[in-house]
Formats: structure tokens, C-alpha cells, sequence
């Protein structure tokens, strides 16, 4: 079996990459979308990695267009927009699928690794079946903004919900924690 850390991605900008890039590092990967309700976490996920990153955290973004289509730019689209519009620094890779036939082997890994995310995902399930939009079923990632929390030694220990803010302290609670 590939270790995590061993799975081939690619960066927002072409170049080849994988999680191995930052060994050692606490990592926070996050499936963004540009046209989301929840895209002003940019600004919160950048804070964090600004806070955090000189003690070995990183954020890892991961466009995907998987939910209403609210991803529909290409890569240098989404650079653009990510850097006018948040200021974006922490890294950004190209495009994936987060659910379904063509999910990205890093996500089938994710949601194999923490199955149910902290932060009340059925609140967000049962909201966005109000609206009759359809959702998917544990395990798989339910919207845009899911967050996956990797230690320094490349396991999987958290996932939480999209609705969970970077700000919230169960979550920076976490990341300080790996952080030691």
C-alpha cells in the first residue's frame, strides 16, 4: 500500500508534488471553490497559516469543482483569484474530483483514514437537503471547505466539517496540539 505521503499531485501551477514534499510538517488540506458560501474561509485558512507556519504547519489547498459546479475556473483562474481576492499564499494544487468514480486517490485516502468529521456534518447535510440539493453519505467528503488534519509523521488524525471555521477553537485546538 502507498504511504499517504507517497501519492503523485500536482501543484496549482503544473509542477509535480506530494505530500512527501513536507515531511515533518503538521498539514491542513482543505477542498476549496471560489463561488461557495463558504470561500470567505480563505481569508481564516491564510491566518492560520500565517500564524502557524514558522513551527512546520501548512495549509494545502485543493480546488475542486465536485459541488453546483462552484469551481468552474482552470488553475491560473483560480491562482488569480485566490491571490486578488484573499491574498492566498499557503500552497495551492491543480484541480481535483474530491467524490465519486474520478476522486482523486489523496481524498479516497482521507476519508478511508477519519471516516465522519467533527463539527455537526448532519446540520450541514440536513441544510443543504432543504434547499433539495443532494448530499453524499459517510464517508465520502460533504461540500466544499472539508478540512483533513495530518501530523508531522503523515497519519490522518482529524477531519472536520466544511461549516467548521479555521477559526474555531476545537479546530486550532487540534493543529496546536499536533503542533506540540
Amino acid at each position: 500500500m502507498t504511504s499517504i505521503q507517497q501519492i503523485p499531485l500536482t501543484t496549482i501551477d503544473g509542477k509535480s508534488a506530494s505530500l512527501g514534499d513536507y515531511a515533518g510538517s503538521v498539514l491542513l488540506i482543505v477542498n476549496v471553490a471560489s463561488k461557495c458560501g463558504l470561500t470567505p474561509q480563505y481569508e481564516g485558512l491564510e491566518a492560520l497559516y500565517e500564524k502557524y507556519r514558522d513551527q512546520g504547519f501548512a495549509v494545502l489547498g485543493f480546488p475542486a469543482n465536485n459541488f453546483l459546479e462552484q469551481e468552474p475556473g482552470t488553475d491560473d483562474e483560480i491562482a488569480e483569484f485566490c491571490r486578488s481576492t484573499y491574498s492566498v499564499a499557503f500552497p495551492m494544487f491543480s484541480k481535483i474530483s474530491v467524490v465519486g468514480d474520478d476522486q482523486h486517490p489523496l481524498y479516497r485516502e482521507l476519508t478511508r483514514a477519519v471516516p465522519m468529521a467533527a463539527g455537526n456534518p448532519q446540520a450541514q447535510r440536513e441544510r443543504l437537503q432543504g434547499f433539495d440539493i443532494a448530499t453524499t453519505d459517510e464517508p465520502e467528503v460533504l461540500w466544499n471547505f472539508e478540512k483533513f488534519l495530518i501530523d508531522r509523521d503523515g497519519a490522518v488524525i482529524g477531519r472536520f466539517a466544511p461549516t467548521m471555521e479555521p477559526t474555531d477553537p476545537h479546530l486550532v485546538g487540534a493543529i496546536e496540539s499536533a503542533l506540540g
